[in-house]
């Protein structure tokens, strides 16, 4: 059986249409900014999190695979757990002044700290 109408991740399976296709979408490769030209925010956060304190760092600009490594790195400077979800990166604890630390150390540009 031939596969002239393949699915696509957007749920078309079948068209009636003989001339139909799929359009190509272009994927655009996120380039990770350089450290003093990020603008991050860094805010203390309790909600949906059954009463835990957490420090947010939102606002990073690049690849999946480099904001985990920021969020890697920060979690061992600050000796806590934490993990990256949907372009924000979480530590455990009101880590704020140590992340700002981390930050500035390595060369990012002033942060926003609130909360």
């Amino acid at each position: 059986m031939s596969k002239k109408h393949k699915p696509d991740n957007r749920g078309f399976v079948f068209s009636t249409d003989p001339n139909f296709r799929f359009e190509e979408e272009e994927s655009t490769v996120k380039q990770t900014l350089a450290p003093a030209q990020q603008n991050l925010r860094i805010k203390l956060e309790t909600k949906h999190r059954a009463g835990k304190i957490v420090t947010l760092v939102d606002g990073f600009v690049g690849t999946d695979d480099d904001a985990e490594v920021l969020g890697k790195q920060l979690k061992n400077f600050c000796g806590t757990g934490g993990s990256v979800k949907d372009g924000e990166i979480i530590v455990q604890g009101d880590q704020r002044d140590k992340v700002v630390q981390f930050l500035l150390k390595n060369g990012y540009s002033k942060t926003k700290k609130s909360g």
